[in-house]
């Protein structure tokens, strides 16, 4: 497979390879422009009471709007990646931040729901445009001796803006009003849309075959589909009519996607037979997994700061930044031990102390503890996270051709929204189904309209505790406790996860390129100790 190789002065529209003040202007101006697109994906989880009573609308329409952003992006991310490969990578991030912010101003001036809507799906595909190029302009343009460092920022954004956005958010929703959210994003798609284009080259691929529109049009709706499923299974049912039927659709699509680009072998959209090798498979299980697991995390996390601890929506927010530093510093650093022992090695580190921290939490963690009890799992689980996202992230760009890069982009994005998606459910299944067993053989005595209420989550139990009379504080503490409960057996199965994925990558992870050459002195010294 070819490697990846720099964009040539010709493209880049100067008289040589970008210098290095060229090429961190560049790394700003993708960071930024990632920055808007991570930040509106949690962003408005912070806002959803307001925007229901502003509204009026019911809370599954206020899930839509806050999911179908990620489902317009998951599913157009293929697609629109590889149309920025041909078109070329900057005109296309500069339509995707012109759309991108064009919707959020929409969105935050919103006189409807139905209008919310129509601005989300809007701001989701502006997103699919930008997200895959950002990771593609550097994949194309930084020198391959530079290029790990700049993944490295690039995937510590990706990783720990979600949370950095969240704050910010829950912060302007508390000193202003929620439809300030909005700002956030349109003053980063300005600052990100100058920098671009004043810094960022464009650079494009020809091709010999015609755009594979058969597999675009079968992977949007197979992603489709299968996000579908994972956002509205455990509201809907997992058997309930719409939830078959969209899991049916998109694993139909999926095979017919697979049937379909081996068919059309080196003209396909994505080349399916590079599964077969170990920087693909093992980069895309990674993320895929880690992703995961960061996101069951949060869902478990934000219950129990605010129902357990008491804690408001900011100051929870601003609990989950430890994690999220450590995430993005492990990532920016992770080329350096990824080129002096190898990516697998690091990759596998980074694995097994995400796994640590996980159980610590599991270990740790206690209504009177707090958060101190947490705190060591959460920093582990950080570094761990970062140590195993770049390395991840390099080995899926550097599997495909140059001419792929945004496809290889998209296809990392891809795994990410579909690694988060799934965490989300299974992680958050797993802890309500612990919390609803636990807490059933605590409710003895307590009136059965209260009872009721409080098996549907720890903070519905909260909230009625008031209406018990004697029984408040026993119910109280009951809730506390069973969610508790269910957070350990949540995240033992998200040590079992990591357990298993460890072991994959240790015996089937990336292959290791060549060591990076020791300097001189160590090679003296090693002549010298012969």
């Amino acid at each position: 497979m070819s490697t990846n190789q720099p964009v040539q002065a010709t493209e880049a529209g100067g008289g040589g390879a970008p210098d290095p003040r060229q090429l961190r202007a560049i790394l700003s101006a993708v960071s930024i422009a990632l920055m808007a697109v991570i930040a509106s994906v949690s962003g408005l989880n912070v806002a959803q009471t307001h925007m229901a009573v502003e509204f009026g609308a019911s809370q599954s329409t206020i899930l839509w709007i806050i999911n179908i952003y990620t489902l317009a992006l998951a599913a157009l991310l293929l697609p629109l990646g590889a149309i920025g490969d041909r078109l070329g990578r900057r005109p296309v991030l500069v339509a995707g931040l012109l759309v991108f912010g064009a919707a959020n101003v929409a969105a935050g001036l919103a006189p409807s729901a139905e209008v919310m809507l129509a601005a989300r799906v809007a701001g989701g595909i502006g997103a699919a445009m930008i997200m895959p190029v950002t990771l593609a302009v550097i994949t194309s343009t930084f020198p391959e001796d530079q290029r790990g460092k700049a993944i490295g920022v690039w995937t510590g954004v990706a990783g720990g803006g979600g949370i950095l956005g969240m704050f910010l958010s829950a912060l302007l929703v508390d000193v202003a009003d929620w439809r300030w959210l909005f700002v956030l994003p349109v003053v980063l798609v300005v600052v990100a849309l100058a920098m671009t284009l004043q810094s960022v080259p464009d650079s494009r691929e020809t091709s010999a075959h015609r755009f594979d529109t058969v597999g675009a049009l079968l992977s949007t709706v197979a992603v489709t589909g299968l996000i579908f499923v994972l956002q509205e299974g455990p509201e809907r049912g997992w058997t309930a009519p719409a939830t078959l039927i969209s899991l049916t659709v998109g694993l139909v699509a999926a095979l017919g996607f697979v049937a379909w680009e081996l068919h059309r072998r080196d003209a396909s959209l994505l080349d399916v037979r590079l599964f077969r090798e170990r920087g693909l498979a093992g980069g895309s299980i990674t993320l895929l997994v880690v992703f995961g697991v960061q996101a069951g995390i949060a869902v478990v996390l934000f219950p129990f700061f605010q129902a357990v601890l008491g804690w408001s929506g900011l100051l929870s927010t601003v609990a989950m930044m430890p994690m999220a530093v450590m995430m993005m510093m492990a990532s920016g650093l992770a080329p350096k031990p990824a080129a002096r022992i190898g990516s697998r090695a690091t990759m596998a580190v980074g694995i097994a102390l995400a796994g640590v921290g996980l159980a610590l939490m599991a270990l740790l963690v206690s209504v009177d503890g707090g958060y101190p009890a947490i705190l060591p799992g959460m920093l582990a689980m950080g570094i761990g996270m970062g140590l195993s996202m770049t390395p991840s992230t390099a080995a899926i760009t550097a599997s495909l051709p140059r001419e792929k890069q945004g496809v290889a982009s998209a296809l990392n994005d891809v795994t990410r929204e579909f690694g988060t998606a799934l965490g989300v459910a299974l992680l958050g299944a797993l802890l309500s189904a612990g919390y609803r067993g636990a807490i059933d053989d605590r409710l003895h005595g307590i009136p059965q309209e209260a009872a009721d209420t409080a098996r549907e989550g720890v903070a519905n139990a909260v909230e009625v505790a008031g209406s018990t009379g004697p029984h408040a504080h026993e119910l109280v503490h009951a809730a506390q406790q069973s969610f508790v409960d269910g957070w350990q057996q949540a995240m033992w199965a998200g040590v079992a996860v990591m357990g298993a994925l460890f072991l994959c990558i240790v015996l089937r992870g990336p292959k290791d390129t060549a060591p990076a050459a020791v300097d001189e002195t160590e090679a003296d010294e090693a002549v010298a100790a012969r």
